[in-house]
């Protein structure tokens, strides 16, 4: 754990240089299936079953069981419900929104004169992760304060902070905090005895000296999403052997507002702190790009195998970022209350940084087993089919990109790379599925569980996931309709420090979507 700590000290010296952080790659990459309603009442489990155009998204090869043309609309809702347990006090927040899920069109067709006697086109969206959410949790700490990750970056990179300060890497707390009076330099006894010694030291450490635990709050609202636009191709050999493979487009947009308070709770009026409060803007845009590679083989009528690759996404990111610190020192000093914000030290603009982001590898492992299979799908009366996918979560990353790239951008992507391989692990996802089909009515359950992507045993995080729907189809037009229940529990870090453990809330997210796909048979 000490090895993780100091890394993490390492690789945040520039902090508020670079706002990534390790678990943002989590952002990117650990989310559950999302797509049509049919897909999402079987748990996602498409690895294998195809004829579903969500396949762009699993396994390409899945279209490859078209042979007509098919458009396809899917709206959602969705129900986000959060409780978090932070230094034994738990909080609760909501929050709702609109979801998309797998539209657009495929188009089958049969080449009679061919060894591969149809093939498909197919072009669709996705919102493959949905950001629109609201997570708060406040609690007693006798730790640690928020102020202390300030003071150690003022060490580490000999920041005199009587000098006038125009370093831009620093603009987003460090030099607010200095300004505000938050973070400042006192005389203590030597404790060997000998002179007095300067140190650095947040205001609020005064009063964790003196045994008075801070009241800590952490609110952290976020919307936007990833909609990946995704085009495929699949051939079918004499209905027992499928390949395809889709090129896909993520177009990411992510916006934060995150609130931090810390507050003497002790009503003292004379400890030279009664609060001070971060708050920060951030917003990230870009796109990616990734590629799928897939087969689905039929040994028998009622088995399908299916093997899918997707590679990881590379993406080309933009941070956009403003943050500003207010202090109350009570009578530290004689202004009483203090506002400074990162405008101050960035031209009165935003500040800005690109860079790219990797997310990991995937591999899905399916079978299905169909009841009474037979072409006509009018007369198969019922599926169960299975996923299990391995995702590599250490082997994502961030890297430096723009015009400028500085050494300490270069060792900041450096040092962030290593605490991701450090903190994270490759991780198995399970997905299964089952349909019950009665001539034109279908009914469908289904469940998932995505595992721990974390090393280290003291951070646990899983995604468990409970679905069901009904589907309508007749005379070329079709109708589904599904909820789905994902119950999440991750980590939550409200600052990280090199010289103490790390404190932590522990999140559980409940959240509900409602999903309906309607389509038409062209």
């Amino acid at each position: 754990m000490k090895k993780f700590l100091l890394s993490a000290c390492a690789a945040f010296g520039v902090l508020v240089a670079n706002s990534q952080a390790p678990e943002d790659i989590l952002r990117y990459s650990y989310f559950p299936q999302h797509g049509s309603a049919r897909n999402m009442a079987i748990g996602g489990a498409m690895g294998s079953l195809g004829g579903d155009i969500n396949s762009l998204f699993v396994n390409p090869a899945g279209l490859g069981l078209y042979k007509t043309r098919e458009i396809v609309l899917s709206p959602g809702f969705g129900f986000n419900n959060n409780k978090a347990d932070f230094r034994g006090t738990n909080t609760a927040a909501k929050k709702s929104g609109f979801d998309l899920g797998t539209s657009g069109l495929v188009i089958g067709f049969n080449s009679p004169y061919s060894k591969w006697t149809s093939q498909a086109f197919s072009i669709g969206i996705n919102q493959t992760a949905n950001f629109n959410n609201i997570v708060s949790y406040q609690g007693l700490n006798n730790l640690s304060s928020f102020s202390e990750q300030y003071a150690e970056e003022i060490i580490n990179n000999n920041i005199n902070i009587s000098n006038n300060l125009t370093d831009p890497r620093f603009a987003f707390g460090t030099y607010p905090a200095i300004y505000t009076y938050l973070v400042d330099q006192f005389k203590i006894k030597n404790p060997n005895g000998s002179d007095s010694i300067t140190v650095i030291q947040g205001l609020p450490e005064k009063l964790l000296e003196k045994g008075i635990a801070l009241n800590q709050q952490k609110t952290v609202a976020t919307k936007g999403g990833i909609y990946e636009i995704a085009l495929g191709y699949a051939a079918n050999m004499d209905d027992k052997l499928y390949v395809g493979g889709s090129l896909g487009i993520p177009l990411l947009s992510y916006q934060r507002i995150t609130s931090f308070r810390e507050s003497d709770p002790s009503g003292n009026t004379n400890n030279n702190f009664d609060f001070f409060q971060h708050n920060d803007t951030l917003s990230t845009k870009g796109f990616g790009i990734n590629a799928r590679l897939g087969l689905i083989y039929k040994p028998a009528d009622f088995l399908r195998l299916g093997l899918s690759v997707q590679s990881p996404t590379y993406y080309s990111l933009t941070d956009k970022q403003t943050s500003a610190i207010t202090t109350n020192s009570e009578k530290y000093t004689r202004y009483g209350t203090l506002s400074q914000s990162s405008r101050a030290f960035t031209g009165g603009t935003e500040g800005a940084v690109k860079y790219t982001a990797t997310t990991p590898w995937k591999v899905v492992m399916s079978a299905s087993y169909v009841f009474r299979e037979i072409n006509d799908t009018r007369k198969q009366r019922a599926f169960i089919t299975a996923d299990v996918e391995y995702a590599g979560y250490g082997g994502s990353g961030f890297n430096a990109d723009g015009q400028t790239i500085t050494t300490e951008d270069q060792q900041y992507y450096k040092e962030l790379r290593s605490i991701i391989k450090q903190q994270y692990k490759g991780a198995f996802n399970y997905r299964l599925g089952g349909e019950l089909k009665f001539n034109t009515v279908m009914f469908r359950l289904g469940g998932a569980y995505y595992s721990n992507p974390y090393k280290t045993a003291e951070f646990k995080s899983n995604i468990v996931q409970g679905s069901g729907g009904i589907g309508y189809r007749n005379h070329g037009m079709f109708i589904d309709l599904t909820y789905v229940h994902n119950l999440t529990k991750d980590v939550n870090f409200p600052y990280r420090l090199s010289d103490k453990a790390n404190t932590f809330a522990v999140q559980n997210n409940t959240r509900g979507n409602v999903m309906m796909t309607l389509g038409f048979k062209l």
